[in-house]
């Protein structure tokens, strides 16, 4: 196994932080700008490395250890199930009732009797550990990790249409677009799509996340109505392929937020993601589908 570099020893520093700021802070609000803090980075992609590196996301990572604190209570105290349930977070017996089920396949009640370990399943091996010390394994990408270079993106001068609402539902957004811009004669075979990512939906409440459909068009060219124009920015970026479907996108940024920039000595900036789109969903299976993304970089 290849030494880690210093920038890679930087990251799980600031990522150990979060997580035994997290495990002293269980019966608290854990707001995602708070732990931002803790590991000084920046809120807009604290999270996709802290995906990248531990493996879930933050709300996953609370939810889990705070179950896990509460196997624990139930096999060495004798307080009510409905205790260690408001402890836990849950409002009321029966939600922490179907919460715990899900996640040791049994009722706390039967978890109490049973010879079972209290600890769930995690690529990390961080669990709740209120008698031991913090272990953390960051997530190793350098095995499965894509091809990624820095690329000089120059600006890009696009006709875009705003979505606001999940990512899966930027199709319309592409189809009020492209009926707008066709019989304009301003899609041609030097055309290209692409989509400016604002927001990380495993943070961003699905009503709110920002999304721009954008085609390439020339100077010169205005839009209409709730078609507008605008330059994507120029400068560094950390490029890669996706290869395959549109859902596994974020699996891509964890491996290249917590992944690759671990071992950069620069960081990612605070502006939008940018997909090229290189081929259609209408006519291509969704294991074909390829898709350039740009994380732009700190100046």
């Amino acid at each position: 196994m290849a030494p880690r570099t210093d920038t890679e020893m930087d990251y799980s520093k600031r990522v150990m932080r979060v997580l035994t700021f997290i495990q002293n802070n269980l019966d608290r609000p854990l707001p995602l700008e708070d732990l931002a803090a803790v590991a000084c980075f920046s809120p807009y992609h604290f999270h996709r490395v802290f995906r990248g590196m531990v493996g879930e996301s933050v709300k996953q990572h609370v939810r889990r250890l705070r179950l896990e604190r509460a196997a624990q209570h139930l096999k060495t105290s004798e307080r009510s199930v409905l205790m260690i349930a408001l402890d836990a977070g849950y409002e009321t017996h029966e939600s922490f009732t179907r919460a715990f089920g899900r996640a040791f396949g049994c009722a706390p009640s039967e978890f109490r009797r049973a010879s079972r370990s209290a600890f769930l399943e995690t690529p990390t091996r961080v669990h709740f550990c209120a008698d031991q010390a913090l272990q953390f394994h960051p997530l190793d990408h350098k095995s499965t990790i894509m091809e990624i270079e820095i690329r000089e993106l120059p600006s890009q001068h696009v006709l875009f249409l705003r979505h606001v609402g999940p990512y899966q539902n930027v199709g319309a957004a592409w189809e009020q677009l492209c009926n707008w811009a066709g019989p304009k004669g301003l899609i041609d075979g030097s055309t290209r799509m692409i989509g400016a990512c604002y927001d990380d939906p495993d943070v961003t409440p699905a009503d709110k996340i920002r999304y721009d459909a954008c085609l390439t068009v020339r100077d010169g060219v205005d839009g209409a109505g709730p078609v507008a124009v605008q330059e994507l920015p120029a400068g560094r970026y950390a490029f890669t392929l996706h290869e395959g479907c549109y859902s596994k996108l974020n699996e891509t940024y964890g491996a290249i937020m917590g992944g690759w920039f671990a071992q950069q000595d620069f960081e990612p900036s605070d502006g939008p993601s940018l997909e090229f789109y290189l081929n259609s969903p209408e006519d291509t299976e969704p294991d074909d589908l390829l898709t350039e993304i740009y994380v732009p970089i700190k100046e």
